[in-house]
């Protein structure tokens, strides 16, 4: 298992025992949706509990928790709007031929400047993240707006590993490396053992198939 990356530790703690009335009552709103779509789908108690701590992780691990709890409600709302995560995964990247989306993870992506609220996407060709929302950039004198964007094709892929933080253990990691050793952290995943499945298979099935 490999190290926490430096710029995610500490990362997001926000919250802690001084969060205000607002945030406590934006909480609860997060956990009454998550609460009404686990129902949906039938889920058992552990995995609701399991969910709920995951979920409360999630909203830490951003600068700001209102802002996280906010942001992911406008996204689910979006998804809603826009006809699911397959339009907009289709609407977002390019696609190869019989390009199929498989899983969609809400997460972060670590970066020098802080983690990058967003979702990965895991197709049968590429693995992909894309920012929930657009972030400022310098063009010269003015400031653009634009998606966060990483895409990786699977025949790219190295390395998937899977760590989790020495002195917290609900913080927990996936190191993506390329064949040209770039290295991408994900952290504050709502489904974190599915994503590191699903992506290790993927790679797994990526060497079966050069073999």
């Amino acid at each position: 298992m490999s190290e926490a990356p430096p710029s995610a530790a500490g990362d997001g703690d926000a919250g802690g025992a001084s969060v205000a009335t607002g945030a406590k009552s934006t909480m609860e709103t997060v956990k009454n949706v998550f609460s009404m779509w686990g129902k949906k789908v039938g889920k058992t108690a552990k995995k609701a509990e399991d969910l709920s701590r995951s979920t409360w992780q999630h909203l830490k691990t951003g600068p700001s928790f209102v802002d996280a709890a906010m942001g992911r409600l406008a996204q689910g709302t979006k998804v809603i709007a826009e006809g699911g995560y397959k339009k907009i995964f289709q609407q977002t990247f390019d696609l190869f031929p019989e390009e199929q989306l498989k899983e969609t993870y809400a997460c972060y992506l670590s970066t020098s400047a802080g983690p990058i609220m967003g979702i990965l996407y895991l197709s049968s060709a590429k693995l992909a993240f894309c920012s929930d929302n657009p972030l400022p950039h310098k063009d010269g004198d003015q400031t653009e707006w634009s998606y966060y964007k990483v895409i990786i094709p699977l025949h790219q892929l190295r390395a998937v590993n899977h760590s989790i933080s020495r002195t917290n253990s609900a913080e927990k990691y996936i190191q993506i490396v390329s064949v040209d050793n770039h290295e991408f952290w994900f952290m504050g995943f709502l489904r974190y053992d599915s994503a590191v499945a699903h992506v290790q298979e993927a790679l797994q099935n990526n060497y079966k198939t050069q073999s």
